[in-house]
């Protein structure tokens, strides 16, 4: 049961974070693609804004899927980790912590999820 609940809360993070790199990087899924991310990270000080899209994409894509496959989790949880941390300090951390006001709260379970996995390992249902 221990392996199987590993891999659902791999699979779930690990894929949404995909999902969001594709959404910066491709702008699939709604999102707006690496100019339109990078216009925005322009507009809350991160510059050079279409580089910093462009990381924050491939962070998430590669982090998501390294994760979700329990291939390289320290590095998958590394790299979302990270993510998260900036996403806090520029944006969230100023609101507080609930999420309902666009605060860190969010941000704090996924770094939590993110570091446990990676601290008790991907279970045994992994790619390789």
């Amino acid at each position: 049961m221990v392996h199987a609940g590993l891999l659902i809360i791999r699979l779930v993070i690990g894929l949404t974070f995909a999902g969001h790199g594709a959404q910066k990087l491709f702008g699939w899924f709604g999102g707006h693609g690496v100019k339109g991310t990078g216009g925005w990270f322009e507009s809350i000080g991160m510059k050079p804004g279409i580089m910093m899209a462009l990381l924050a994409g491939l962070s998430e894509l590669i982090g998501g899927l390294l994760f979700a496959a329990g291939v390289g989790t320290w590095l998958g949880a590394l790299l979302i980790i990270g993510t998260m941390i900036v996403a806090t300090v520029k944006v969230h951390l100023a609101n507080g912590y609930w999420a309902t006001q666009n605060g860190y709260e969010y941000n704090l379970a996924i770094i939590a999820v993110a570091l446990g996995v990676a601290m008790i390992g991907p279970g045994a249902y992994t790619l390789l």
